[in-house]
């Protein structure tokens, strides 16, 4: 544990979301139905796309991808949550709070660069339907969805490897309930202007740009179906609006938590709560309810 003249952090402590008994079952309780959700409505949506072939379209195979991402940003931090509130002492060791930091921000970057390739898919759809197919054939979505895992794991990695090389030897109180860069890093014993600024340039650059982007691709559907508005128009806006909802809950969170130098408010943890578990709970009600097909396809499996 000792290294040069400072002992080294060997383990955090998670403060969680609250450390009043009734909050915290009651907090057990709807955590546990939010994650069970997750799972039920995102394994349910994979099965359904994969068993039916009349949801053959990239759109289809994207969600498909979208709910296998959203099961794994939530099981890196749920499980381990449901635990902490009802344990009395809430350490995670420093090897499992890097590997959680790492994994989380591997698939999270993933899906905000999914979802902006769906606004594409969209747009390539309603803007250049003549052009739809050969545009987003099978291979052109294999090579989207490959390159979305890629920048996140890229994206990933420089958050991991910005973070271990910063020195631990002091606090390890952790206020939240799972390790995230901007908690983690404020417990180095260095000055972190320089990192924070890389830190928040990264992820923060990352979720501002897909969300202009997705943003533009949404004002360019609208301003090419503004005024002929057809059946099929119809159809595409009730698509588009589903997936402005999805957008708005889990980018304007991370936005607000990445896009600032790593200062502290107490409500930051809360906020987190919203990507990480109500974002992921709304992806399946949001695009079971509102598309026909895909319901239709439940009903008949």
């Amino acid at each position: 544990m000792a290294q040069g003249n400072f002992s080294r952090v060997t383990e955090f402590i998670l403060l969680g979301l609250t450390d009043t008994r009734q909050l915290q079952v009651l907090f057990f309780t709807l955590f546990l139905l939010a994650y069970a959700m997750v799972l039920l409505g995102n394994l349910l949506i994979i099965v359904t796309v994969r068993t039916d072939p009349k949801l053959s379209s990239p759109m289809y195979f994207l969600l498909c991808n979208l709910s296998f991402i959203d099961i794994c940003c939530t099981s890196i931090t749920a499980p381990r949550m449901l635990v902490d509130l009802l344990s009395q002492r809430k350490a995670i060791v420093f090897e499992g709070c890097i590997a959680q930091l790492f994994f989380l921000h591997f698939a999270g970057s993933s899906e905000m660069f999914l979802l902006t390739v769906m606004a594409y898919d969209r747009y390539t759809a309603i803007c250049k339907p003549l052009h739809y197919t050969a545009i987003m054939s099978r291979w052109a979505c294999w090579v989207l969805v490959s390159s979305c895992w890629a920048g996140g794991f890229l994206h990933s990695i420089i958050q991991t490897l910005l973070t271990i090389q910063l020195p631990f030897c002091g606090p390890n109180m952790i206020d939240n309930y799972f390790c995230d860069v901007p908690p983690v890093i404020r417990l180095a014993c260095t000055d972190i202007y320089v990192t924070e600024w890389l830190m928040a340039s990264n992820s923060g650059l990352i979720s501002l740009g897909c969300f202009l982007v997705l943003v533009t691709s949404y004002m360019l559907i609208l301003g090419t179906i503004r005024g002929r508005l057809t059946e099929g128009h119809w159809k595409a806006l009730s698509t588009c609006a589903s997936h402005v909802m999805v957008v708005t809950l889990f980018f304007v969170p991370c936005i607000f938590t990445y896009l600032r130098p790593f200062s502290a408010f107490s409500f930051d943890k809360y906020v987190c709560v919203i990507y990480t578990i109500f974002s992921p709970v709304m992806n399946p009600l949001i695009y079971t309810m509102r598309n026909n097909e895909v319901k239709e396809s439940m009903q008949r499996l």
